[in-house]
């Protein structure tokens, strides 16, 4: 089994940063594709942000292009999510998603076969 851990989730004023981090721990997996999610109260969860690994192919939703930074570091097997210029629509729960092999889609939750237990993003306007 592979578990996901997010953090660096808080409270933050309009304008403000924060880092998120996913480290990915148990059975060792190339996790070909890993991703953001969240999920705002009372909405579906949706995109935010991708990278494959290999060639470091990055994917954003248009809602945070220019704003937020995906990396990953796989020597370490983690995850992060830089975000800037946070607005209170960023507000939501946090996923950390993650796949073993990159099928072509990395927008859908369906596509991820592993997810973390999520961290609260909350921006105060």
């Amino acid at each position: 089994q592979v578990q996901l851990v997010e953090s660096g989730g808080g409270l933050v004023q309009a304008g403000g940063s924060l880092r998120l981090s996913c480290a990915a721990s148990g059975r060792t997996f190339s996790s070909g594709v890993m991703g953001w999610f969240r999920q705002a109260p009372g909405k579906e969860r949706e995109f935010v942000a991708a990278i494959r690994r290999i060639g470091m192919i990055i994917y954003y939703a248009d809602s945070v292009k220019g704003r937020f930074t995906i990396s990953r570091d796989n020597a370490k097997n983690t995850l992060y999510l830089q975000m800037n210029n946070l607005k209170p629509e960023d507000t939501g729960v946090y996923y950390c998603a993650a796949k073993e092999y990159y099928s072509g889609t990395y927008d859908a939750r369906l596509a991820y076969d592993y997810w973390g237990q999520g961290t609260q993003v909350t921006v105060s306007s």
